[in-house]
């Protein structure tokens, strides 16, 4: 397939200056109240307090006004629909996953090419496949979805959790999986948990009691850990642990492989966590304490007898992983010692498979249960591996490679001889040979040197005039390794530039980078983002007037903080999904379990300074040209509401003080972005893509 290009040359693109002589945008009314909150002795205004409460005939008035402005902004844009087609055109081929073993089957998932959810296929021994799972039977239009799937030991129950809308509350449904025949009633009000199953009895869930109020914004705060028998009712489910005996905002218990013991994971912020184990080979088997308090991160790997392996960064910031006895469960030894690189691990066919990560690459390697090296394992390239697991009887494994230019592909390895061959690998009309994918390292405003990777189509001329989306998230120990994507292929393929610098808040260089993005030291994220496209544009990929700012989630707030921070940096900005009041994010759902990150504004009037000193719904100004900026959210979204990208696109469409617009695009039947329908992900990415373009001034798509 020959794509088209974006048009470059003096004649083929609006002049820069064609978009400041538009008329200032005309923006559905919003109403102001004259509300205010205490903050030690502060006043700090909210004018758009009313736009919390997504139950209200006004907010809901509001959000269709807004709806409908940005829709009709976005029809205007003359080449929106041979974008859309253009990814529609790339998104149509089969994507198949690892496939894994549950009893006597194979289960694999396939999409065929435009499904809305992916379907969920198994093989039996004679090598006859059936559907086993389709989600796209779940609901009308596909935005009801497969959210976890977990077998017992035997293979023959399974309890599936789908999400409706893409929330966080979910439903179990439980199935003879050998017959496929539903045989239970249908598991209601679960949040942030899988089904953990001990033998053919029944299974460990978790979940919060029903808040009252908004169940998409009410808060969420004592996690319940409950035990479903099989054959009784939802409402007679014995309460394991939680409550107000042992209240912690996050848990879970998980069983063994060989089902002698109970896992309990405990925590109260999305870092540090509390660790119990139960032998059940007691008499009287409880919980003992293997870490309490929520400094470290310490994890459940596997069994093996009387011996228990967990990852731990106690003493580790880049992790180790530990074993011990659990008659004497405070003697830690190292299996894998830390190294100067982050460590992960999984097991499978009775080996351990250390994944190191140095600079966001994988490198991985086969050991033994007690540390010694088996082989380092031949990967593919430079980029992203991850899989490596499976059961202890499984000789062949699966993982998969990626980076920027090269689609995800399936490998099956030989654990006795250390071989890999190709599974499965996808037929994309991308040719990876006509791109580039460099890493090159800047400087942050105060010295810390941080990698970026810089991918485009061979043959760029540095002329200043590509244009760029500068990607990040920087937060919450998350690290982002080189992976493909549809999405950035068309965006290089005509033309573009997407780049990803690795800064600080993530996990890529272990706890220590994490933590330097943390709390009172927050502004180093923003100011290595705000370096990488200083780079850019020094260097001559980019210049302002041809820049786009993105991120989702924590890396919405990024962009959020970025673009309040220096309005003239981009030209086009994309908070998605943010956290955008930094006082009232711990207010709402989950958000106190951020804390570690963020801090909170009532820990502490220096905390609440630096928080307001940041907050982008508190940081637009009157007066100031803003980016053109697509706020996106969706109404269904239980992790982060809505309501911080409502009052953000209402401070930005008051005090924006030029023509460049500010839209608020809301998806509907959609939350945080899992789960999402593949017509609802590539009408977003259209809106994104012809948006950017729009407003960096071309006017069309060069044939």
């Amino acid at each position: 397939m020959k794509f088209k290009t974006f048009a470059i040359g003096a004649a083929a693109f609006l002049a820069s200056s064609c978009a400041t002589q538009r008329m200032t945008q005309k923006y559905p009314e919003t109403k102001k109240i004259d509300h205010s909150d205490d903050y030690f002795g502060t006043k700090v205004s909210d004018p758009y307090r009313w736009l919390e409460d997504d139950q209200a005939d006004d907010t809901k008035d509001w959000v269709q006004r807004e709806v409908a402005y940005t829709n009709d902004y976005l029809a205007k844009i003359p080449f929106r629909e041979e974008l859309r087609s253009q990814l529609k055109d790339i998104w149509n081929y089969e994507k198949i996953g690892a496939p894994f073993k549950e009893g006597d089957f194979t289960y694999f998932y396939k999409n065929d090419g435009l499904q809305a959810q992916s379907v969920l296929y198994r093989t039996d021994k004679n090598g006859m496949t059936e559907v086993f799972l389709d989600p796209n039977k779940f609901s009308e239009k596909g935005t009801t979805s497969l959210a976890g799937v977990s077998f017992n030991k035997k293979g023959n129950l399974v309890a599936y959790s789908i999400s409706e809308g893409g929330s966080d509350w979910n439903k179990i449904i439980i199935l003879n999986a050998l017959t496929k025949e539903v045989i239970d009633e249908t598991i209601v009000d679960v949040k942030f948990s899988g089904a953990s199953w001990m033998g053919d009895k029944g299974f460990f869930y978790s979940s919060y009691d029903k808040p009252k109020g908004s169940e998409l914004s009410a808060k969420t705060d004592t996690h319940k850990v409950y035990f479903h028998k099989l054959g009784t009712k939802q409402s007679a489910d014995q309460l394991i642990i939680g409550g107000d005996k042992f209240k912690r905002r996050y848990m879970n218990v998980g069983v063994s492989d060989d089902e002698r013991y109970q896992i309990l994971s405990a925590s109260e912020a999305t870092n540090g966590n509390e660790l119990y184990i139960k032998d059940l080979q007691q008499k009287k088997p409880d919980f003992v304490p293997i870490q309490k308090g929520y400094d470290f991160n310490t994890n459940f790997v596997d069994s093996k007898g009387d011996f228990i392996y967990a990852l731990t960064d106690k003493n580790a910031p880049n992790m180790r992983l530990v074993k011990f006895n659990i008659r004497t469960p405070n003697v830690w030894t190292d299996v894998i010692p830390e190294t100067e690189n982050v460590l992960n691990v999984s097991t499978g066919g009775g080996y351990i498979f250390a994944k190191y990560m140095k600079d966001a690459v994988t490198s991985v390697k086969q050991l033994d249960y007690n540390g010694k090296l088996i082989r380092t394992i031949d990967l593919p390239g430079i980029g992203t591996a991850g899989g490596f697991g499976g059961k202890k009887k499984d000789k062949d494994l699966y993982f998969s490679f990626t980076n920027y230019i090269t689609p995800g592909t399936i490998y099956k390895l030989n654990t006795e001889t250390g071989k890999s061959t190709v599974y499965q690998k996808p037929n994309v009309k991308f040719n990876p040979a006509d791109y580039v994918s460099e890493q090159v390292f800047y400087t942050s405003k105060d010295g810390t040197r941080i990698p970026m990777m810089i991918n485009y189509k061979k043959g760029l001329k540095r002329n200043g005039k590509n244009p760029t989306i500068l990607y990040s998230y920087g937060g919450f120990n998350i690290s982002l390794q080189p992976a493909f994507s549809v999405v950035n292929a068309i965006w290089m393929e005509n033309g573009g530039i997407y780049a990803v610098p690795n800064i600080r808040g993530g996990g890529e260089y272990g706890k220590k980078w994490h933590d330097a993005g943390t709390k009172m030291q927050k502004k180093n994220v923003f100011e290595d983002f705000i370096a990488a496209g200083e780079y850019l544009q020094q260097n001559g990929y980019t210049s302002k007037d041809y820049m786009a700012l993105s991120g989702r989630s924590n890396g919405g707030l990024l962009v959020g903080a970025t673009m309040t921070m220096r309005p003239d940096l981009a030209k086009v900005a994309f908070p998605g999904v943010g956290v955008l009041d930094m006082l009232r994010y711990n207010k709402f759902t989950a958000g106190a379990g951020w804390s570690y990150d963020y801090g909170t504004a009532e820990d502490s009037k220096e905390m609440f300074d630096y928080l307001k000193s940041y907050s982008p719904v508190h940081q637009v100004k009157k007066g100031v040209c803003y980016p053109a900026t697509m706020i996106i959210t969706s109404d269904h979204d239980d992790r982060v509401v809505p309501a911080h990208s409502f009052k953000f696109g209402a401070e930005l469409q008051e005090k924006q003080s030029c023509s460049n617009p500010v839209l608020v695009r809301i998806e509907t039947n959609a939350g945080h972005g899992a789960g999402r329908s593949t017509e609802q992900v590539i009408g977003e990415n259209a809106d994104i893509l012809s948006f950017a373009l729009y407003e960096m001034g071309f006017k069309s798509l060069k044939k």
